[in-house]
């Protein structure tokens, strides 16, 4: 069978019953719209994350509790250390370390807010005065946590603006206003600059209050969340994680360091975890995605099969004009992989779509490259190929006397 006469009659065959052939490859446009969304919402978070850390500059270090590995070039963090392993006296003896500019440890909990009847649950950062600076966080309104608010043990905050919004309502001037975190009144001073979510936590969706006044109010304990590190320049950045490891392990009496409690990481290593982090998201989300795709090759399988009892009479007269079994199933392959092609370019349009709209309406990067298109076109070929395939066999193998006789 020449190739345009297999087209012709695939055309043909595909439009001559609109509406089932609508409804077969509805369950693949549904799964392909999916996969594209779904993927360009991962790929989104991947990409924002990335940027974010990139904008802290090549001179950060994170100290947290727990000892992080590296295996397969991803962060596993082991048993070793706890939450309560790092102090902020490990953090005041950090700052003598030479080539260290700016260190900043971070106090984290998350507690329910209040205010003019409103509430909210979200995480509170116990900070100092440095710690906007080594993040690159900019207020919107009022002031940052100024060292006297730390030294007096201030009970003051600032919000995130998403915080804002949900307490004040949007773009509020809260400036002077009073919180409740817990059982304690806060005076809010301040509101920060808007950055985003990212799919895994909002910057936007925090509060900030003197570290001091976190360690006495809201955990009871010296113990810090993490300590930031901001090294005097991109040189000096090995020389400052070793001197930070050789510190921290001698205070907390540790002399090997895969024993140790506690994990550096640079910027490699954030991105690499992040990146770890967004691409599992991806994948899952995908996988989840693509049952409907399962669902919807089957329902092709399953139309294609009917159609090959429908067409038997049609298979024994082919046949017996000389039709061989691979141009029979030529052509029942070929009709199952436009089904998928059509339900394949239909479902990237409207992923597309529903990827803008999910930026639109949520806030979330997402992103939609060539990478996703193609990958399916790929699996809609591979859905059409391997779906058809049954039924293009079986229409093959019919016999064409039988076939003749089938009422």
């Amino acid at each position: 069978m020449l190739f345009q006469d297999l087209m012709e009659e695939t055309f043909f065959s595909v439009t001559a019953n609109k509406s089932r052939s609508a409804l077969t490859i509805l369950g693949i446009v549904i799964g392909i719209s999916s996969v594209i969304a779904m993927i360009s919402v991962g790929q989104g978070a991947s990409q924002d994350i990335a940027s974010r850390i990139s904008a802290l500059g090549t001179n950060l270090l994170v100290v947290t509790p727990g000892n992080a590995r590296q295996s397969g070039g991803n962060l596993v963090r082991s048993g070793s250390g706890s939450a309560t392993s790092l102090t902020l006296e490990d953090a005041i003896a950090v700052k003598s370390v030479s080539g260290a500019k700016i260190v900043a440890p971070t106090i984290s909990a998350r507690k329910q807010v209040t205010a003019k009847g409103k509430n909210t649950n979200t995480s509170i950062n116990g900070i100092d005065d440095q710690y906007f600076i080594v993040k690159n966080i900019n207020l919107a309104q009022g002031i940052g946590i100024t060292s006297g608010q730390v030294t007096a043990r201030s009970k003051v905050a600032v919000l995130g603006p998403t915080t804002r919004d949900d307490l004040f309502g949007v773009d509020a001037s809260v400036v002077g206003l009073k919180i409740r975190i817990g059982s304690q009144e806060y005076s809010v001073v301040g509101v920060t600059e808007a950055k985003g979510g990212t799919g895994f936590g909002s910057s936007d969706d925090l509060i900030y209050i003197p570290i001091s006044t976190a360690a006495q109010y809201l955990t009871g304990s010296q113990s810090v969340s993490n300590i930031n590190i901001e090294a005097t320049t991109a040189e000096e950045m090995t020389m400052v994680q070793a001197e930070v490891m050789a510190l921290l392990m001698a205070r907390h009496r540790i002399s090997d360091p895969l024993l140790a409690d506690f994990s550096i990481l640079n910027q490699e290593d954030l991105l690499s975890s992040a990146s770890s982090v967004a691409g599992t998201m991806t994948m899952l989300l995908g996988a989840i995605a693509g049952i409907s795709l399962l669902v919807g090759g089957i329902g092709i399988m399953n139309m294609m099969l009917t159609t090959v009892t429908e067409r038997t009479r049609e298979i024994g007269l082919r046949k017996s004009l000389g039709a061989k079994n691979h141009d029979i199933s030529a052509q029942f392959l070929a009709e199952a992989v436009a089904f998928t092609f059509t339900g394949g370019i239909i479902g990237i349009i409207l992923g597309w779509l529903a990827s803008l709209a999910i930026h639109q309406f949520s806030g979330l990067t997402t992103v939609v490259n060539w990478a996703s298109v193609s990958l399916s076109f790929g699996i809609a070929a591979v859905v059409g190929l391997v779906f058809g395939y049954y039924p293009a066999k079986r229409a093959a193998k019919l016999d064409p006397i039988e076939a003749l006789r089938y009422q």
